[in-house]
């Protein structure tokens, strides 16, 4: 954030929520994979695995009520479901999909980091101590 922005705690409460929303495990999957086209519910939780039926029902009800998804049923018999993503949700699949590069392009340099993490005294950092904190 730069300088100028202003924070306006009504704000956080908007923003903390979306963020939970779009940034939920189920969500971010279920919004890669209509990132390829309509789907049906079952072909959804095929493809997102380990979802159960009623977590894809609420993760898909919560997507299309923040705009991201819409649902369309065809009078058909049984009824045809499908799901797909939204202008909004359009502009969210590329905003995750970049952090899916960043988190490709760094992944070395984070399980280096972790390694080096792991390897030192965690004692400290159980403790909730930094080691300028310990001195």
């Amino acid at each position: 954030m730069s300088p100028s922005h202003i924070h306006v705690p009504t704000d956080c409460g908007t923003v903390t929520e979306i963020l939970s929303r779009v940034g939920d495990k189920w969500s971010v999957q279920v919004v890669v994979q209509l990132g390829d086209g309509p789907k049906r519910f079952n072909e959804l939780r095929r493809i997102v695995g380990g979802i159960s039926q009623r977590m894809l029902t609420l993760t898909l009800r919560g997507l299309e009520r923040d705009g991201l998804v819409t649902r369309t049923v065809y009078p058909t018999i049984p009824p045809r479901v499908d799901y797909q993503l939204t202008g909004l949700g359009c502009s969210l699949l590329k905003t995750v999909r970049g952090l899916g590069d960043w988190a490709i392009a760094n992944r070395d340099e984070i399980l280096a980091a972790r390694r080096r993490f792991d390897a030192g005294s965690g004692d400290d950092h159980e403790a909730g101590q930094t080691q300028s904190d310990a001195a």
